[in-house]
Parts: structure tokens; C-alpha cells; sequence
């Protein structure tokens, strides 16, 4: 016992030590939260709150890393990261860029809990941009290509009996110098294009399963019927095992980390389905976000096999339709059978600090909070996909998602790099498209070889299959203004059938081609339609971009810009956005059904943000703010 309590002990010192060197790099402006963080206990917290096994180890905190070229070996160490801020942030404690040519190396050891023993040992990847070789004990276990889902490897075979276990991930990403998915990411940044992002950006953690064990499950709620039909995959069920599920007393607030004793509903599944009714339902919304809890068990005999504690809601996306004030049939978003104008910012998830990565949950749960204190009900994620605990903050605050898939492609092939001499032929011919500006009923589809719509349908089912089971997702967004648009109407029919329980927003002030629900139409800086579909709901996907930059709170000083210029005063910001608000509600009472402002916050040289990109200044008179708000959603009929 006491050469256990010795060994912890040395461990704790070198650790410590090793924590001390660490230190945020840069001079650029950062959160609240970045002052706040203990390189020995970074993002703490369960990363998947969906699906709670109560034995996890996080595997967050300083690595060795290295930066080669591309065909070199891993042979040393160059210093350390902090693990999951990219390497490019000032978090990371490294601050560098890693090129098209070059490879990212991260390596830590690790061991296994005695009481762990006989079980799969699972190894989690929260996120990893871009592709991901991952090797335990110099044996590779796989690899994974995608910025945005998580992924997994059961790492059993690989491990030592005992004793420390090495991990080694090898990273490649060339951004926008290809085809990827990559969202606003740029080796260049300028204008609206921001800090590329390289490695792990998500927290990476272990945890033991039985060799019998739920992989995932994903609930379809039906209001009009109270019921939940229930989906379980689970591996390695024996004969006469029962895969039993339990809906269980929820509230506003329910976290499956300490779920519920009272169970509702209890039933053994057939093949993995169920459908069960839910008495005294209770529906989810922005006013009352009321969440079940969930617990899936795998029972053998009298005996527990494995468990997970997860949570669900009651609501409905839907489309209605009504009459506009000239008497004409147009449609609206109705959530759980009741018309709900949707109104939220642009949110671009991006912080000074971790780029990708926000410091803290604390940090992560503000941006929702803040929204939702303005009196906006909507958050279109703009062309990137949070951690799981994003998604879980939005079910539990009451905030509706519209969710984008990242671009692969961008609206000028010539925007940076020098034209065709740095970033390629291909991806020239490829990007060469008649998308325009604020015309969404012009234009032509990208022609992109076969090995980009390939990838473009993987990494998008990883994206929703990760995603959907978060109730507050209500849009999914498969392209934004053209930006690498493909094969519009077949990219809408495949999101479909991976889900058809959302609504489909085809492209977002894109190239528009009666595929989908929704006709999106982009205008800056005041808000404006410039098309209609009577088939289909109408919105304004994005419209503002009112600027001021806030001395002392710049990433940068000069360059910076906002779509309507910039403003003299905070004041002058606030009565640009009343005045845009009475601009918007004529339009709602001609048939618009949503609207996007921009922006949550600023980011780097964009200065249109609600608040600053430190979110330590609140650019506008909140109060204000919010009754405008409140009076735009209520004044649809």
C-alpha cells in the first residue's frame, strides 16, 4: 500500500511539474476563462451526456507533441500541448501552424484501473481535425478521416497486462488547400475567414464496457400519439437476454449524470425497438424545456450486464400553413403543432483563446445563455459542429438549433493562396460555380469529382447520427451560399433518409432548387426577401453584421469591418438593430418564418458580434435588445 501511495505521489510531483511549464502563448486577447484553467483538470466533465456509464477515465490535459514532415517518423518530442486545444491557439501552449505538408504527433502514457480488469477498454476521440492515425503501444488500432464526429477504437487487444500503456496519435490536415470539410478554416485567414484548426479540438477519454453492451440508441418522439419509439443497438446480447429501457421522471434541468429513481415507463425490448407511451406527457420547448430521463439496461438472469443513463424529450419540427395578409396559402415552422417564428444569431463557435475549443463548460454554457437572455429562441451553428456538451446545454436551457454541415469549398476560388498556383487545378474547376450573392433562384451546382461527394456523404451521416439524438435540433443544413454546393436535390434526399424527422434547409442563401422545406435567402446588412416559394417555408438566413470595434477587445488592430460598417457608439448599434427589427416584422407579415442575425460575437477581424470575441463587452443595450426580440416572435400571427 505504501509503494502505491509512493508511485501516485511521484506521479502527482511530475505531473505537477510538468503543469507548471505550461502557459498560454501569444498576445492576443483571450476569455475570462482562460485565466481559470488547471492544466491538470481541463474540461472535466463527462463529454458524452447523452449516454452516462459511471466508470470513465479523461485523457484531457499536457502531451508530448511533435511537428514533422509528412513521411518523417515520430522519433522526439518538441515540448508539450495542451490536450484538446488545436495546436494553433494559445491554449495549446504552442501557437503553430502545421501545413498541407507536414504532421502533427501527440503522445501520452496512461493506465488501466485495476478494477477495470476483464473488461473492453474503449478509447474515445470527442473530434480530431482532420485525419487521425491512432497507435496504442506501437500498434496501430485505426484511423479516422472527418473534423467533426466523434470516433472510437476498442483498444483491448492492444494493451499491456499492466503497467503504463502508450498512446500515440499522428494528425493530418490541409484545409482549405482541398476538398475536406472544413468550414470557415483558412491557412490565410482575412475578412470572414478565420484561424485553421489542426488535432484534437475534443476532449479524448477511456471508459470499460462488457464484452455484452449498448452501442448507441435514438428516440423519435411522437406528440400526437404520446409515445417515444426507441431504437437500441447493442453488441454481443446472448440468448434469453433482455435489453430492457426505462423512461424515467425528468424536469427542466435533468442531467442523466444523476438521473431519476422514479421510473415511468418500463419495457423489454423485441430486435432492439420499442414504442411506449408516455403518460402525463409533457412537450419541450424554449419556454419549458422538459426533458426524460432514459436508462437502457442489458439484463442477464438476475444480473446487470451493462447500463447507460440518457435523457429524451417530447417535441415536434414541423410545417403548417396559413394565409399572409393578402389571403395567399404560405407556410410556417410550427414547433409541437403551434406556429413559432424562430429568431436566433449566426454563431460561429469560435474564442480567442481555443479557436475550435471554448476554455471551459462554463464558457460553453455562456454563449447559450447570453442568446437566450437577448430574447432569441434559434441558434444556427454556422458551418462547424460543437462537442456533445454544446448540444446537451441547448436541451436543457430551451434553445433551437439549426445544425450546418461544414463546406468543403468556399464562394472565390481566387480568395487567397495566390489563384491556381497554390491551391490546384482541380479544386479551381471544382469551386467554379454561378452562385451570386442574394440570388437564391440563379445559379449552378459545383461539379466535384466522385472522392469529394464520397467523403461529403461520410463525414455528414458521422455529423447527424452524432447530432440527432439532441432535441433541440429542428434544421439541418447541408450547404451555405454556394460554398462547394453539389447535387443539391440528391444531398437532400440522402439527409432525409438518415433523417427525416427534421426539417431540411437546402442551402442557406445558397443556390436554391425546390428540393427541400425551406427557401433561405441571404441579405446584408438590412433585413430583405428576394425570392418566394409558396411550397415551402420562407426565411432569412442571414441579415445584420451591425459593426463596431470595441477598443481594448480586438483580435487584431486595424482591417477589422462589419457588413453595415461600423458604428460610432454602442448606442448607435442598438437603434441600427430596432431599426432592422420594425424592417423584419413587415416581412413576417408578407410570409418570412425565420430570420438569422449576425452575429453571436465578433471573430477575429470581424467586428459584427453581439458581444465582443473575449465576451467581456455586450455591444448593444441589452434590455432593448431583448424586448425588440420578443416583439419580433410575437408578431407573427
Amino acid at each position: 500500500m505504501k509503494k502505491k501511495l509512493l508511485i501516485l505521489l511521484l506521479l502527482t510531483v511530475s505531473y505537477s511539474a510538468f503543469a507548471q511549464n505550461w502557459h498560454v502563448v501569444g498576445n492576443r486577447i483571450r476569455t475570462k476563462w482562460a485565466d481559470e484553467i488547471n492544466p491538470t483538470s481541463v474540461l472535466p466533465e463527462y463529454p458524452r451526456p447523452q449516454m452516462v456509464r459511471t466508470a470513465w477515465q479523461n485523457l484531457n490535459g499536457l502531451w508530448d507533441y511533435a511537428i514533422t514532415d509528412t513521411n518523417q517518423a515520430y522519433t522526439a518530442s518538441q515540448g508539450q500541448i495542451l490536450v484538446p486545444f488545436a495546436v494553433e491557439s494559445s491554449l495549446s501552449g504552442v501557437g503553430k501552424a502545421v501545413s498541407k505538408d507536414e504532421a502533427l504527433w501527440y503522445e501520452r502514457s496512461f493506465r488501466i484501473p485495476t478494477e477495470w480488469k476483464g473488461k473492453r477498454i474503449i478509447l474515445h476521440f470527442g473530434a480530431v481535425d482532420w485525419h487521425a492515425e491512432v497507435m496504442v503501444n506501437n500498434q496501430s488500432v485505426g484511423s479516422h478521416k472527418g473534423g467533426y464526429a466523434p470516433f472510437s477504437f476498442d483498444i483491448t487487444p492492444y494493451l499491456k497486462p499492466s503497467g503504463e500503456q502508450t498512446l500515440l496519435v499522428r494528425v493530418r490536415d490541409a484545409s482549405d488547400l482541398t476538398w475536406q470539410p472544413r468550414g470557415k478554416q483558412s491557412f490565410q485567414p482575412k475578412g470572414i475567414w478565420y484561424t485553421a484548426v489542426t488535432g484534437i479540438w475534443q476532449t479524448v477519454w477511456i471508459e470499460p464496457i462488457a464484452s455484452s453492451h449498448i452501442e448507441s440508441y435514438y428516440v423519435v418522439s411522437d406528440i400526437d400519439h404520446a409515445r417515444m419509439n426507441i431504437e437500441v443497438d447493442a453488441v454481443g446480447m446472448q440468448k434469453n437476454d433482455k435489453l430492457r429501457v426505462e423512461l424515467l421522471e425528468g424536469g427542466i434541468g435533468y442531467s442523466a449524470e444523476k438521473p431519476s429513481n422514479k421510473v415511468l415507463v418500463r419495457t423489454d425490448m423485441t430486435d432492439g425497438k420499442a414504442e411506449i407511451n408516455v403518460p402525463d406527457m409533457k412537450t419541450w420547448s424554449p419556454q419549458t424545456p422538459y426533458l426524460y430521463g432514459m436508462r437502457i439496461s442489458i439484463i442477464r438472469g438476475k444480473k446487470t450486464i451493462d447500463t447507460v443513463n440518457g435523457y429524451t424529450a417530447m417535441r415536434k419540427i414541423s410545417k403548417s400553413t396559413t394565409k399572409n395578409i393578402d389571403g395567399k396559402p404560405y407556410h410556417r415552422m410550427a414547433l409541437n403543432n403551434e406556429n413559432l417564428f424562430q429568431l436566433g444569431p449566426l454563431d460561429q463557435g469560435w474564442w480567442p483563446d481555443g479557436l475550435y475549443t471554448a476554455p471551459s463548460d462554463e464558457a460553453l454554457r455562456f454563449d447559450i445563455e447570453k442568446t437566450k437572455t437577448w430574447g432569441f429562441n434559434m441558434i444556427r451553428k454556422h458551418i462547424k459542429v460543437e462537442p456533445a456538451r454544446w448540444f446537451y446545454w441547448c436541451d436543457v436551457l430551451g434553445m433551437l438549433v439549426w445544425q450546418d454541415m461544414p463546406s468543403i469549398g468556399d464562394h472565390s476560388y481566387f480568395r487567397h493562396h495566390n489563384g491556381a498556383g497554390a491551391r490546384g487545378e482541380a479544386l479551381r474547376q471544382a469551386m467554379t460555380n454561378g452562385w451570386k450573392t442574394d440570388e437564391p433562384t440563379s445559379g449552378t451546382d459545383c461539379d466535384v469529382p466522385q472522392e469529394w461527394k464520397d467523403n461529403f456523404y461520410r463525414e455528414w451521416r458521422e455529423i447527424i447520427h452524432a447530432v440527432r439524438p439532441f432535441q433541440c435540433v429542428v434544421v439541418w443544413v447541408p450547404f451555405n451560399e454556394g460554398w462547394g454546393q453539389f447535387d443539391t436535390k440528391q444531398v437532400v434526399d440522402f439527409t432525409r433518409s438518415v433523417d427525416p424527422t427534421r426539417l431540411v434547409n437546402e442551402a442557406s442563401g445558397g443556390i436554391y432548387h425546390y428540393a427541400g422545406d425551406i427557401l433561405d435567402t441571404h441579405h446584408y446588412p438590412s433585413p430583405s426577401m428576394h425570392a418566394y416559394d409558396m411550397n415551402r417555408i420562407n426565411v432569412l438566413g442571414e441579415y445584420g453584421g451591425i459593426g463596431y470595434p470595441e477598443k481594448g477587445h480586438l483580435w487584431q488592430q486595424g482591417e477589422n469591418w462589419g457588413y453595415n460598417g461600423v458604428k460610432k457608439s454602442h448606442e448607435e448599434v442598438t437603434a441600427t438593430y430596432l431599426d432592422f427589427a420594425d424592417m423584419l416584422k413587415v416581412f413576417i407579415r408578407t410570409g418570412c418564418s425565420a430570420a438569422v442575425y449576425t452575429q453571436t460575437t465578433d471573430v477575429e477581424a470581424e467586428v459584427n458580434g453581439i458581444m465582443t470575441y473575449d465576451r467581456k463587452v455586450i455591444k448593444m443595450d441589452e434590455r432593448k435588445l431583448r424586448a425588440a426580440n420578443e416583439s419580433i416572435i410575437g408578431s407573427m400571427e
